[in-house]
């Protein structure tokens, strides 16, 4: 068996910093980690990574046809909801082909910023009028293609959407007609397609329910019993808006969060997105049921969603992930330090979080909300998927390396990004993606499709 070697200038263990590291390679896998005199020098044959190597990192939420509303949503003003016309907009044009074409390129822009795993939240199931396509997982199986040919692991979250809004505590408002190929009809229709969808070496299928507004709390349980009879990862946006809380309050008389803990939805399995605008008791029902959160700074700002409150949710038994959701940017490290830097606008003292902390979040916890419990490590047996960062680039030159961690963190942007490797396959050497020539080209071609 063929075993590569990579030489780290410098890596993060997760506790600290170490200088001169060897990783042996074997089949995709870290077979041994190398510390101390014996990995001071390159050995022979070695792969030389200079700078900092992070355990690769976990983008645990994304809509990748978002990507392609860039720009365009930042004139004028307004709210979640009319941002939320343009989303629909640029849903209906999407086919087949044009969405593996822009997730390729977003997927790609993932991997050049750092991201070896996506979770992928997918509801554009069928044809805009709702039709099934002849293969009724081929829009999924597009993103898984596109991932692939990225070269990033992806966790596709089939979402469950079934209503466009609360009706009354028995059933919910029908799909409007920009809603209708994001329906299967029920959650048992649902779990009838999503079933026919296979993990695969660089794929784990997992499950999503898009909000309490979007399935009827009698549907909830189907889509929770479907998620833990294959120990999957189950994902739900989650009191993301105050209308969704409210709507909640008058049909059911409860909060979204007790609603999904009493139909069985939280547990450790499960992951709320956002978990924004959340009562004492919802942390703790959270926290107390081990439900991990996943955090998306930059797209709660940018749609002026509100700060989450993530440090009493961690406080409470709640594992942080974070995601980039809208990709207002597709950077996992300003995702990190906006948690942090929120918590300090919030608050007006610094340091909730050491670095190291946030480094977690965006590896280790991020890869286990994704089902990749394997992942996120950089030790024997975990799967060898890692990145790294350069620490003489114009943003992170002059700390010192031991504070490489808070330098990744606190100043380092996809641009330092130097290496992305996946399972032990180089995907980005020296700042450039291996697999898909011209990202930024391949980034406005398949956009200026969608928007035409």
């Amino acid at each position: 068996m063929q075993v590569t070697t990579y030489w780290l200038e410098h890596a993060w263990l997760g506790t600290h910093v170490e200088p001169g590291v060897v990783l042996d390679v074997r089949e995709g896998r870290i077979a041994a980690v190398r510390t101390g005199a014996e990995a001071e020098a390159p050995p022979p044959g070695a792969v030389i990574l200079r700078g900092l190597t992070l355990p690769g990192l976990a983008n645990a939420h994304s809509h990748a046809f978002h990507r392609a509303l860039r720009g365009l949503v930042q004139v004028g003003s307004g709210t979640f909801w009319t941002w939320r016309e343009f989303m629909y907009r640029v849903a209906a044009r999407l086919t087949p082909e044009s969405y593996h074409a822009l997730a390729r390129a977003v997927y790609a822009e993932m991997a050049l910023a750092g991201v070896t795993a996506v979770g992928e939240f997918h509801y554009v199931h069928h044809a805009p009028d709702g039709t099934p396509y002849a293969d009724p997982n081929v829009m999924g199986e597009a993103l898984i293609a596109a991932a692939g040919d990225a070269g990033i692991r992806i966790t596709l979250l089939d979402t469950v959407y079934l209503s466009a809004a609360i009706r009354d505590k028995h059933s919910g408002e029908p799909p409007n007609p920009h809603q209708l190929r994001f329906s299967d009809g029920t959650a048992e229709a649902w779990a009838e397609r999503a079933s026919l969808l296979k993990d695969g070496e660089l794929v784990r299928i997992g499950a999503a329910i898009h909000s309490v507004r979007a399935v009827p709390a009698a549907q909830l349980s189907t889509v929770a019993s479907w998620a833990a009879s294959r120990e999957a990862p189950l994902h739900v946006h989650l009191s993301e808006q105050t209308a969704e809380n409210d709507a909640c309050l008058a049909a059911y008389g409860c909060t979204p969060a007790r609603l999904l803990a009493d139909h069985g939805v939280l547990g450790r399995r499960t992951t709320g997105v956002h978990n924004t605008h959340l009562t004492d008791e919802d942390i703790a029902l959270i926290g107390g049921s081990g439900t991990g959160t996943c955090m998306c700074p930059t797209t709660e700002r940018d749609l002026a969603d509100g700060i989450g409150p993530a440090l009493p949710l961690q406080q409470a038994g709640s594992p942080l992930s974070l995601g980039s959701d809208s990709h207002a940017v597709i950077d996992l490290l300003e995702e990190a330090r906006a948690m942090e830097l929120n918590e300090r606008l919030r608050s007006r003292t610094r340091g909730h979080w050491t670095a190291a902390a946030l480094l977690r979040a965006a590896t280790e916890d991020g890869h286990a909300a994704l089902g990749w419990s394997d992942a996120g490590r950089l030790e024997s047996g975990a799967l060898a998927d890692f990145t790294t960062v350069a620490l003489d680039s114009v943003r992170t030159a002059g700390p010192v390396p031991r504070l490489g961690a808070e330098t990744a963190v606190f100043t380092a942007t996809p641009a330092d990004i130097r290496h992305t490797v996946v399972a032990g396959r180089h995907v980005v050497r020296d700042g450039a993606h291996a697999l898909v020539p011209d990202v930024p080209s391949a980034l406005a071609e398949s956009i200026a499709a969608l928007r035409s």
